[in-house]
């Protein structure tokens, strides 16, 4: 149970609306630097855009186009800052650009790009790029199409498998530091006196409970809502600004499992019917295929792949990979998410900035509120400084030093550590491809995990004998990092629901660890999975493959 009731006790110096990335990098940052703070998120952690993306850590290549230099600057050294701060999250993967004769983007063309690329990554630990002929390419991409190609280009990015888990760090370190955060929670009212926001009023989504969070006289508000920015910016009795800022562009992907002539490393490609570029790429076992980039206008909630959508990536990869062969009924899992980019008018949507704005309502006659338009899952750190520094400047005071260019995330841990081989000799029930992964996922904090079988040992039985998984973590997604529903434990603590048809075939087993660890009653886990089969059906299963298994 969490004791909502504190929120009350005292007043805040800062309110954070919005628990994706952004916003948990945010109290992150505002709590190492002192601040009061408090994080509201109305559905789970990272359950938005930062659940959606595509896990990649990257300066964004492809913004030199639209020479957004800055930007590319920025993501470059927020790449190294996470590379030493969240190792065991954050790794190099190797990327390859094919180049095609009359693709839009020429040899020469690519070739200045990654030169540039390199120059505005001076400072990394990561190799420079290598432009490859033709033949060296198609000898060590044997599967990729050789028609027309002139060559390509090898560089360095990196990839977060486990984007969600980036997010819970940061909001398990603001925790440390005395932050409080809270899942489930919405945003009823945000309520003002004068040209300022006083308190906001809160409901739990789970139990239906009202509360009210106070401001310090000189607190403020942060509204990090990602596509929900304009929803939240309407919860006062008269709306916080007039203007639309947020007009978001849908991007979809699809998992597969390994195909004929599936590369090593991740390829960079431009789609043939119409120029974009998207990734192949390596995850988890399988291959994340993403992404789309299409205008949307409907409900957030409903955002789903089309069937369009998985064709597309399907034709296009088939195209650059014929070996493949891939059909719809290779696809194993799809997600689609909406950017949080500016609201634009007739822009084309690649045209659209990927740089971030902070919108100070002081224009609107709100002198503590700031809105983030924008802002990617590579540059939230640097999204966090730029925030608090803001809430300082309102407070009419220095910003202290940034902890976070420099502190290591909770979990942080290289491959070298010895608590890693000490966990393999000290659990040797468990097998080691197991323990592997639970330092994959937790880093340091697998010992925590581990600590859960040494009290209950049937705690480290694998869930599934076809995953590395153990019913501790379960557990742990529970008792330790605020999980409240399934799907909470199965998407986003852990990514069982993107193995193993969505995962409901798991289910059974992790509702009877949780009935008999966690208090969960029949009727709580039945309503549970039944939530968990709709949330599958509304935005993961393909519209054409709805006959899962049922549940």
């Amino acid at each position: 149970m969490r004791d909502l009731s504190i929120v009350q006790n005292s007043p805040y110096d800062l309110i954070v609306i919005g628990g994706g990335i952004n916003g948990a990098g945010a109290a992150r940052d505002a709590a190492l630097r002192g601040l009061k703070t408090l994080l509201i998120e109305k559905d789970d952690f990272g359950s938005g855009s930062t659940s959606w993306s595509t896990r990649l850590i990257h300066g964004g290549l492809r913004y030199l186009e639209y020479f957004e230099f800055k930007l590319v600057r920025e993501s470059l050294r927020e790449r190294e800052i996470l590379l030493s701060t969240a190792p065991h999250l954050v790794k190099p993967i190797q990327m390859t650009i094919p180049i095609y004769k009359g693709g839009r983007r020429s040899y020469w063309e690519i070739q200045a790009g990654m030169l540039l690329y390199d120059v505005l990554s001076f400072d990394k630990t990561l190799p420079n790029h290598r432009m490859l002929p033709a033949k060296k390419l198609q000898q060590m991409f044997r599967s990729v199409t050789s028609d027309e190609v002139v060559g390509a280009a090898q560089y360095y990015d990196c990839q977060v498998e486990y984007a969600e888990r980036l997010c819970l760090e940061n909001i398990v370190s603001a925790q440390a530091a005395g932050a409080d955060a809270f899942n489930y929670v919405e945003v009823s009212e945000i309520r003002r006196q004068g040209d300022r926001i006083t308190e906001v009023t809160c409901s739990d989504v789970l139990t239906g409970e009202a509360f009210t969070a106070r401001l310090n006289p000189q607190g403020a508000v942060i509204n990090t809502g990602g596509p929900w920015v304009d929803l939240v910016n309407e919860r006062g009795k008269q709306p916080l600004t007039p203007k639309r800022l947020m007009g978001g562009t849908k991007g979809s992907h699809i998992l597969v499992d390994p195909f004929p002539g599936a590369p090593d490393t991740a390829l960079y490609v431009e789609a043939k019917s119409d120029g974009r570029p998207y990734f192949i790429v390596p995850w988890c076992g399988m291959y994340l295929i993403g992404t789309t980039d299409l205008r949307y206008e409907g409900r957030i909630e409903d955002l789903k792949a089309s069937n369009d959508e998985v064709d597309y990536l399907i034709s296009e990869t088939n195209q650059v990979l014929p070996m493949a062969q891939l059909s719809r009924d290779q696809v194993r899992f799809t997600y689609s998410g909406l950017r949080p980019l500016p609201y634009t008018e007739g822009t084309k949507t690649s045209g659209i900035t990927r740089s971030h704005i902070l919108y100070d309502h002081q224009e609107d006659g709100v002198a503590n509120l700031v809105s983030l338009v924008g802002g990617k899952l590579t540059t939230f750190r640097q999204v966090g400084e730029e925030l608090v520094d803001w809430a300082y400047k309102k407070r009419g005071e220095a910003a202290p030093d940034c902890p976070t260019r420099h502190q290591p995330f909770p979990g942080a841990i290289s491959a070298k550590d010895v608590r890693i081989g000490q966990a393999i000799a000290a659990h040797r029930q468990i097998s080691r491809q197991s323990i592997d992964h639970l330092f994959q996922i937790y880093g340091a904090r697998a010992t925590e995990v581990l600590a859960l079988v040494e009290q209950s040992p049937e705690l480290g039985e694998p869930i599934t004998p076809e995953l590395p998984d153990i019913k501790a973590q379960a557990v742990y997604a529970v008792e330790s990092e605020m999980a409240r529903t399934l799907v909470d434990i199965c998407r986003r603590r852990t990514v069982l629901a993107m193995h193993s048809n969505y995962g409901f075939e798991l289910l059974p087993v992790i509702t009877q660890v949780l009935s008999e660890h966690c208090g969960w009653d029949s009727g709580h886990c039945d309503r549970q999975i039944e939530d968990y089969r709709k949330f599958m059906e509304r935005n993961c299963q393909p519209d054409y493959a709805m006959a899962a298994v049922p549940v």
